[in-house]
């Protein structure tokens, strides 16, 4: 059976908030679950910050609901558009708004050095369990000692 590992990292590209999903099951309804998990803690007293100002996506999320959902949170959404997207924009011509205008490369490259981390250990990069909780398991750990090498190395 193989799984997906989604990932929400910071600007620094520290794991905040992992899942992992069937292989076959689709990316973009894992996004709010995803973002509903995060809690930052403030510096000061008060409540925990459950709201990022600004979320950067690729386009396995880019969905009408997608986009619908981080308007009514407030929340700043990058993420390129799919082919069918651009064409419907493009036929409605002028009346079809400004297409995005960003790199994705630029970025995106936090999300994928930190897969690139967590491929860092043998365990993770050669999956051998059978069980996502297992994997989960392993998976939890690593991503703290990320976090622990990228805090004690700055």
């Amino acid at each position: 059976m193989s799984t997906k590992i989604h990932l929400a990292v910071d600007g620094r590209g520290l794991p905040m908030r992992i899942l992992i999903t069937p292989g076959q099951a689709g990316d973009n309804p894992q996004l709010l679950p995803l973002l509903d998990g995060i809690r930052v803690a403030r510096t000061g007293p008060g409540h925990p910050r459950v709201r990022p100002e600004a979320v950067t996506a690729d386009k396995a999320y880019s969905h009408t609901s997608t986009r619908q959902a981080m308007r009514t949170r407030h929340v700043r959404f990058t993420c390129p558009e799919r082919k069918d997207q651009i064409a419907r924009r493009a036929s409605l011509g002028s009346h079809g708004g400004r297409p995005p205008a960003f790199d994705l490369g630029t970025v995106r490259w936090p999300v994928e050095r930190t897969f690139a981390w967590l491929k860092g250990f043998r365990r993770l990069r050669i999956r051998t369990e059978r069980r996502a909780d297992v994997h989960q398991a392993i998976l939890s750990p690593a991503c703290s000692i990320i976090c622990l090498r990228k805090l004690i190395l700055n």
